[in-house]
């Protein structure tokens, strides 16, 4: 019998973890605390679509992201979703308490 305890393709937690730990260390500051906060808050309801979203979103570069949250810069069409709006809003509500 073969333990799948630590992939995370094939535990949730395990995923969960990945992605709160690549939400928290980005290598930019700024972004660091805006993914990193908005993962502790959501991941833990998030859809495994939702994630999937997310996990995407993880893979573009730094600054862009941070771009796209902050509204600077035009979100691509394909980055457009439920996540990067839950993001903005997000950023906004954080903003405001700053």
């Amino acid at each position: 019998m073969t333990d799948t305890s630590d992939h995370p393709e094939t535990d949730p937690q395990a995923r969960l973890r990945k992605l709160s730990f690549r939400a928290w260390r980005r290598g930019f500051k700024e972004a660091d605390i805006i993914l990193g906060n908005f993962a502790d808050d959501y991941l833990s309801v998030m859809t495994p679509s939702q994630l999937d979203t997310f996990e995407v979103l993880l893979e573009a570069p730094d600054h862009d992201l941070y771009g796209w949250i902050i509204e600077r810069d035009p979100v691509p069409d394909e980055h457009r979703s439920e996540i990067m709006s839950l993001l903005n809003a997000y950023y906004k509500k954080a903003y405001t308490k700053i």
